[in-house]
């Protein structure tokens, strides 16, 4: 079985960068895993600590079952979204960019990418969170050193996949190991927490704090990764292979979700253990957390503590900015610079936290963590309703579409998740309301009703409409018939130059192209300060210097039989090239591309193509 047509590559850098091929046995597994750990880490994130630690300090261990309940939902919808993208070759965005109206994909965008915003949000201000508790540095220094992991990100994805991999893992591993250790410290009661396996009817609080657990456990940027991250496998596209991988990404998310499950309950049993047993029953506050460990238990818990917090939110905002490539590429099909795309998404969530510490203190971070899981709350239907239908899709799913039994679980998880999170956004409509400030009722519940109708319409759509055929899943249409093929005859070619060795081979290709009957316009434009403010009346050394090069050119192109002429541009390279282009009604340009690499590529490489987008004619690029 085939990838729908040739969809755009997800996560295009690493697509199929893993082969997994060439191993057998376990190797053969082992090359499989790996997308599931990158998941993992969303799982156990500031806002899962945030509701962890509420649970246990108020309800003992009451609520492991919640937490339990809140896993296999996720086992289930991740496995659902890693059948999907290994089974389509599409992410969850592009397959609702390709089943929903153009028009809806636009807020299913803007819902996404706020989602995203919000988890790394939270991600941020617990990564502060730790650097404050373990270095006392201030909040404000922490949330602006996070900008730096746009850059650790980059770094990553260029050394390839694994070795992402390997570094989530790590961060996963450092969280694990200091929960164990602090199990050891706070010695729980085992009686106990075997009790709190055993469901119990809930009101009140403790179901305003479970429907806290699972909003905060079932993430919707999560379900767009997997689909994504599960197609930096490669393996052989018919039954067998598909089959197969189905089944080792399944055992990949079954190991990483239940340590995922391990550490949420461990944060919830140090809560029980450390707060509730000691009669202190409102810590909601990481910080109280951590002073509170400090007081009972000494200097090591606590700093385990710290660590563990700071690896979880490096880890979580490495995943929740690869999220926020996804939807943009998916959904609008819009691609831009990746370290652009990660810097926006970085600023997006850092510009909130900056403002909030600025208007109202560090000690509002904690609300503002909370709001951070009312907006998550919010958006999960947007991505679990469109994941079951496609995942459901016999036609497009092929022998590959999810059983009777799995539908009828994954429906039943969806409405009681939606359920759950819509009662939560009530709560706090109504928390806000009480306030009796205008804009609850002006903009708050408008906004929430009108995301309400969208969500039936995501639901209702494929329903009563047929998903769109297979043949409109590529953005860039079918290919068409060529018919017959006349020469073209360019007779007004441009050429720029900028005195580099590479002249002389996009020259060449230029002459190739028009021959002697062609007319050659050479293009230069002079960058100096002078040139910047005076244009053409600037005669400062490099004005006079490139004009006489570039008549140097000509001469020597007059010499073998060539006509050309010389133009020379003043200022912004792009401006004066594109303005040069038009004046002399050119046919073709051709442009050499300089190659180069890092930081000149960032400053140098773009003018190839803004020019290219800002001209009507063909553009030769020579390299």
């Amino acid at each position: 079985m085939k990838a729908e047509h040739k969809a755009p590559q997800s996560l295009s850098e690493v697509h199929q960068s893993v082969d997994t091929s060439k191993r057998t046995g376990w190797k053969r597994i082992l090359s499989f895993i790996g997308p599931a750990y990158l998941v993992s880490v969303g799982y156990m994130d500031p806002g899962n600590w945030a509701t962890d630690i509420a649970g246990g300090s108020k309800f003992g261990y009451q609520l492991i079952w919640v937490l339990l309940m809140s896993n296999l939902i996720a086992l289930l919808l991740q496995s659902l979204s890693a059948r999907l993208g290994i089974v389509r070759g599409l992410d969850l965005a592009q397959a609702s960019r390709n089943a929903y109206p153009k028009w809806i994909n636009i807020p299913l965008f803007g819902l996404a990418q706020t989602a995203i915003v919000a988890c790394d949000l939270a991600e941020i201000i617990g990564m502060a969170i730790g650097l404050n508790l373990l270095f006392g540095l201030p909040l404000i220094w922490g949330i602006s050193i996070t900008i730096f992991d746009t850059v650790l990100l980059l770094f990553l994805l260029n050394k390839g996949m694994r070795k992402m991999e390997a570094f989530i893992v790590s961060m996963v591993f450092i969280v694990g190991i200091s929960f164990l250790v602090e199990m050891f410290i706070v010695e729980p009661s085992l009686k106990e927490i075997a009790r709190g396996f055993e469901p119990s009817m809930l009101s009140g609080e403790a179901l305003y704090i479970a429907i806290g657990i699972i909003g905060a456990t079932v993430m919707p940027h999560n379900l767009y990764l997997h689909s994504s991250l599960v197609q930096t496998r490669k393996f052989e596209r018919d039954e067998k292979g598909i089959k197969e991988a189905i089944k080792f990404n399944f055992i990949d998310t079954a190991v990483a979700l239940n340590l995922a499950f391990f550490v949420n309950a461990a944060i919830l049993i140090l809560a029980a253990a450390a707060f509730y047993k000691n009669g202190l029953h409102e810590v909601a506050e990481i910080q109280d957390a951590y002073k509170l460990l400090q007081h009972i238990f000494g200097n090591v818990a606590p700093a385990l503590f710290a660590i563990a917090l700071i690896a979880a939110g490096q880890s979580s905002t490495i995943t929740g900015t690869l999220a926020g490539q996804i939807v943009m590429e998916g959904h609008l099909n819009l691609r831009i610079q990746p370290w652009l795309r990660r810097l926006i998404t970085r600023l997006l969530a850092i510009i909130p936290a900056f403002l909030t510490i600025l208007w109202y203190g560090d000690d509002a971070l904690g609300g503002l963590l909370i709001l951070s899981q009312v907006v998550l709350s919010l958006q999960l239907g947007f991505a679990v309703i469109p994941l079951i239908h496609f995942t459901s899709d016999k036609k497009l799913m092929k022998g590959f579409a999810i059983k009777l039994w799995v539908k009828v679980l994954a429906w039943v998880s969806a409405i009681v998740i939606v359920s759950l999170n819509v009662k939560l956004v009530i709560e706090e409509i109504k928390t806000w309301g009480s306030t009796g400030d205008w804009y609850v009722y002006a903009l708050v519940v408008p906004v929430a009703i009108l995301i309400g109708l969208l969500l039936l319409y995501v639901f209702v759509y494929p329903l009563v409409v047929r998903l769109r055929k297979s043949d409109n899943n590529v953005p860039h249409g079918e290919a068409l018939d060529i018919e017959n093929v006349e020469k073209i005859d360019y007779t007004r070619i441009g050429i720029t130059v900028d005195f580099s060795k590479n002249d002389r081979n996009t020259i060449r290709h230029a002459l190739i192209q028009g021959g002697k009957r062609a007319h050659y316009y050479l293009i230069h434009v002079v960058e100096t300060a002078a040139a910047q403010y005076y244009g053409e009346s600037a005669l400062d050394h490099e004005t006079v210097s490139d004009t006489e090069n570039l008549q140097k050119y000509c001469d020597n192109l007059a010499e073998l039989g060539y006509k050309s002429s010389p133009h020379i541009g003043y200022g912004g390279t792009v401006k004066a090239i594109v303005a040069i282009t038009n004046e002399n009604e050119l046919q073709l340009l051709v442009m050499g591309a300089h190659g180069h690499k890092g930081l000149k590529d960032l400053i140098l490489g773009t003018t190839v193509n803004s020019v290219r987008h800002k001209v009507s004619i063909p553009v030769l690029i020579v390299r």
